[in-house]
């Protein structure tokens, strides 16, 4: 007998010691040589694995593992036994109780409650039918925990918006400001939303003709102007840059009248007043006025000129004649004072001092604000800002006249 049969017959003796035989067959179609054990099934042999002496070896035997002395045997044919017991490893899979299972992050972490989410939650089943939360961090409870991806999508519509316009680069819009009591302005309204402010200033009497030689001014006679030709014009605006984007919300004129000095000003209260503010101040422009302006040449009549053709109107200030007084004080003043600016002149050469005075550059932020429902208090600073000008441009010029006289004198 070879190694391979003695082993085989071991084998067979030591499965034969380990179980007891029945006399009823394991199924109705048994075989007469088949034999169960209690709890078990014997199946039959494996029919290609034969020994020398005949017999049969047991299937399990060849390929099965022995633990304690006895055979592994695999379960009968349909998995019946006697005592309705299955072999664990070949038994269909049991069916547990929610309570039995165990969540996977038990093992990897701590419960902070007395439930743990089970795999059957995530099917919507649970020990108490109740959806149970995942594990907490260390430190929370399971009521306290929030899903990252909920809170990530937990936003607002106005902080969508805002983190919009910031990655744009837009400017968040300025709430308007409430609208307020202080809004009556002085004059009347000569049109919707415009309004004509007429004021009178006593003056020194001046002649009927201004030596303007000290000007030297090419432009003009030697002999002068007269004086009632003359009109002081400045304008306030928007902004500084001039353009089609820029609107003069207020015209002021100046002129001498009944031995004083007569302010006139319009002024816009709304935006659809600008085409009835431009005819307003061309019937105060005579064929023969001379304008008096400070810096005027280069900004208020191009800005006047550009808002008549925009409004389809005829220009009443090109070609006119215009006496800038920023020049002759440039040609006499430059490097004596810091700067030449108005402020600077009317200080300087007619000792007047400014208090309480809106700066210019303000103006186009009081007459924003007012147009908002703000209050008047600046715009009315901004008029009187406006009359000023005009006052120190008429004493400028009657100061170049005096100093004309001066010259002229005989020595």
């Amino acid at each position: 007998m070879s190694a391979l049969a003695k082993r085989l017959a071991g084998l067979r003796q030591q499965a034969g010691a380990a179980t007891r035989p029945v006399d009823t067959p394991a199924g109705p179609h048994a075989s007469p040589r088949e034999k169960t054990t209690v709890g078990w099934a014997v199946p039959p042999a494996a029919p290609c694995a034969k020994t020398t002496d005949g017999q049969t070896a047991l299937h399990a035997a060849t390929c099965g593992k022995t633990a304690g002395g006895q055979v592994a045997l695999p379960a009968a044919p349909h998995g019946k036994a006697t005592r309705d017991e299955v072999a664990p490893h070949y038994a269909p899979r049991e069916k547990k109780t929610d309570d039995q299972l165990l969540r996977p992050a038990v093992s990897r972490g701590k419960r902070t409650g007395d439930q743990v989410a089970l795999p059957g939650a995530l099917r919507g089943k649970t020990s108490s039918d109740k959806l149970s939360l995942p594990a907490a961090p260390a430190g929370k409870t399971v009521d306290d925990q929030v899903a990252p991806s909920a809170a990530s999508r937990a936003k607002t519509t106005g902080e969508q918006v805002a983190q919009l316009r910031k990655l744009l680069g837009l400017r968040p819009r300025a709430l308007p400001p409430m609208r307020s009591f202080d809004r009556s302005l002085e004059g009347i309204e000569l049109a919707p939303g415009l309004r004509y402010i007429e004021k009178w200033v006593p003056f020194e009497r001046l002649p009927e003709r201004l030596d303007l030689t000290a000007l030297k001014l090419t432009a003009f006679d030697h002999d002068g102007i007269e004086t009632h030709r003359i009109l002081a014009f400045d304008t306030e605006t928007t902004g500084l840059a001039g353009g089609t984007g820029t609107r003069a919300f207020m015209i002021g004129a100046g002129d001498w009248r009944d031995g004083g000095l007569r302010i006139r000003q319009l002024l816009m209260t709304t935006m659809g007043a600008e085409q009835a503010m431009l005819q307003e101040f061309a019937r105060w422009l005579e064929p023969r006025t001379v304008l008096l302006s400070y810096n005027g040449k280069c900004y208020d009549r191009p800005l006047l000129s550009t808002r008549y053709t925009l409004a389809r109107l005829a220009d009443p200030v090109f070609g006119r004649d215009h006496i800038d007084l920023l020049h002759p004080v440039r040609r006499h003043y430059r490097g004596v004072w810091e700067n030449c600016r108005l402020a600077t002149v009317e200080r300087q050469l007619l000792g007047v001092v400014r208090e309480d005075d809106l700066p210019g550059s303000e103006a186009p932020a009081a007459w924003l604000n007012y147009l908002r429902g703000g209050s008047a208090d600046k715009l009315r600073r901004v008029g009187d800002h406006n009359a000023q000008d005009l006052r120190s441009l008429s004493g400028l010029l009657v100061h170049f006249h005096a100093q004309a006289q001066l010259l002229a004198r005989p020595v």
